[in-house]
């Protein structure tokens, strides 16, 4: 195999994001439910024989020549010892500083990718522990379904049963301007005591629970914001951030025309997903 084309990086929501506390080293503890939807980057592997890590955008977009796709393809290289390269085409369509996971899902199609590309056959676990170096979201996305998110992102728990999540619609809204997750969790307004809930308390109302803790902060950082969420409750829709922002989305019951919004925001309606694309690339052998 020297080459896999048009393969797709989800984007994810969360559909609540308490912070239940924060650790010594300062990390922040958390409880969310992560939820794939149907907007994804789509990346291009070519395998190269010289070892080299490159990368071409294929959307106009000037990205860092030292993104997470590379870092991604590096560290599995060293974790591994291999010594095959790789040119990496990407189609950026996920917006960047939107709460949306679109650089971690990025990463984690990478190392999918290229397990099967390399040939390594490492598990969901290894690749997990590779992925977690990278970003404290990229082992959900190996995770390969909508999941209950804990500790500090690490602690993954499937939704399954009672607790799956049903099929849903929901308008998805990015605002121009972005936001900065380190300015929104270094602010001393953003509420750290939230109490810890339960996998089934959230299953009585799936799309109705919670809150995101870091709204309030993230929309005196960013007005924008607001404006997104009060332009979907004129809908009678119940809008939340998604992640750090600056995303606002809301579950659909019916179709809405959601004509008269600044040009500027990109406005999608998408659906979730039952489990990732590329689930069944990776085994789930425990070694």
């Amino acid at each position: 195999m020297h080459s896999l084309h048009d393969v797709p990086a989800p984007a994810k929501l969360n559909l609540f994001l308490h912070i239940t506390g924060r650790r010594p080293d300062g990390y922040h503890l958390l409880e969310s439910v992560f939820m794939l939807i149907d907007w994804h980057d789509t990346l291009h592997f070519e395998r190269r024989h010289d070892g080299q890590v490159s990368r071409e955008d294929l959307s106009g977009l000037a990205l860092p020549p030292d993104d997470l796709i590379v870092r991604a393809a590096r560290a599995l290289q060293q974790a591994t010892g291999c010594t095959q390269g790789v040119h990496v085409g990407v189609h950026k369509r996920i917006p960047a500083q939107a709460g949306m996971g679109g650089g971690s899902s990025d990463a984690a199609t990478t190392l999918m990718a290229l397990n099967r590309l390399w040939n390594l056959n490492l598990s969901r676990q290894q690749l997990q522990q590779i992925g977690l170096g990278l970003g404290a979201d990229v082992p959900f996305f190996l995770h390969g379904s909508s999941a209950w998110v804990s500790g500090i992102g690490e602690a993954i728990t499937p939704l399954e049963g009672a607790s799956r999540l049903p099929p849903g619609q929901f308008v998805v809204v990015k605002p121009e301007a972005g936001l900065e997750t380190g300015k929104i969790f270094s602010s001393d307004l953003l509420k750290r005591d939230s109490e810890p809930a339960t996998i089934s308390v959230f299953a009585a109302d799936h799309y109705g629970f919670g809150r995101n803790d870091l709204q309030p902060v993230a929309e005196g950082l960013q007005p924008e914001v607001k404006k997104v969420r009060n332009w979907l409750e004129s809908f009678k829709l119940r809008a939340t951030m998604t992640g750090s922002g600056s995303a606002v989305f809301a579950p659909m019951k019916q179709i809405i025309d959601f004509a008269g919004h600044p040009s500027s925001w990109q406005v999608r309606i998408c659906k979730n997903l039952e489990s990732h694309p590329l689930k069944d690339w990776v085994s789930d052998k425990k070694l």
